[in-house]
């Protein structure tokens, strides 16, 4: 039986989500829909991220097995196909072993996160960048982003619904920079708490602000607590950006 590895690209602006659930269409579903279109066959496809509403992704990946063998252009093609005119591109389709889990043999995942720190609304960018309407201090975010880096607990940024057994997590890098009216939050880690990155990001914008201080933002981290944590950043500025094995 056959497992094929997809790399998947979405705009997650309809989708409740990556995974599947009864309240409206996902991306996990709309491609489980797909591959039973084209094969035949019911296949769940399991996604290396559960993506939450709204977040988007450059490189998602996920694994499915199905009774037959195709080709991988085969699978990407007809994947394709089927999910128009939704706006989820099968970007790469490879043939792996059967120990391959786009889960579980992850090492690496990597967060985009965009703000835009203009006084003019968003137009193009409504859905895919956070518009903050006053300039942030990108520096002062990177510079305090730094406390957070290493192994931590990260209760003060992780969500009350989280389901993960631990809330302690390494933080590989986190960085924020400046690109003209963009700024670019870049996380990455083995694995992430639910919320982990747009609530560091809430939080550097306060930071960015002024009102916070790298001293306000490491006593966040610090005191281990929900309560401690900046105003969640909006999900459509969030990006999966790519995924190691």
């Amino acid at each position: 039986m056959p497992r094929y590895r997809l790399t998947i690209e979405y705009d997650g602006t309809p989708f409740v989500g990556w995974q599947m659930q009864e309240n409206g269409a996902s991306v996990q579903g709309r491609l489980a829909e797909a591959i039973k279109a084209f094969s035949g066959e019911d296949a769940i496809p399991r996604g290396a991220g559960r993506t939450d509403a709204g977040v988007h992704a450059l490189g998602q990946v996920a694994h499915f097995d199905l009774g037959k063998e195709w080709s991988n252009d085969t699978v990407r093609d007809a994947l394709n196909s089927q999910l128009r005119p939704d706006p989820i591109s099968v970007l790469a389709c490879e043939t792996v072993s059967a120990d391959f889990d786009a889960r579980f043999s992850a090492v690496a995942r990597h967060y985009l996160y965009r703000i835009v720190d203009r006084r003019s609304p968003l137009a193009l960018e409504r859905s895919r960048a956070w518009g903050v309407f006053r300039p942030l201090d990108a520096k002062a975010m990177d510079e305090a982003a730094q406390v957070l880096v290493g192994h931590h607990d990260f209760t003060t940024f992780r969500s009350s619904e989280c389901q993960a057994e631990s809330p302690e997590k390494t933080l590989d890098s986190l960085a924020a920079s400046r690109h003209g009216e963009i700024i670019r939050v870049e996380a990455s880690a083995r694995s992430f708490l639910h919320n982990q990155v747009r609530s560091m990001v809430g939080s550097l914008k306060l930071v960015g602000e002024g009102k916070w201080t790298v001293n306000d933002l490491k006593a966040a981290l610090d005191a281990k607590n929900r309560a401690h944590c900046g105003p969640v950043a909006p999900a459509h500025g969030l990006y999966l950006v790519k995924v190691e094995y």
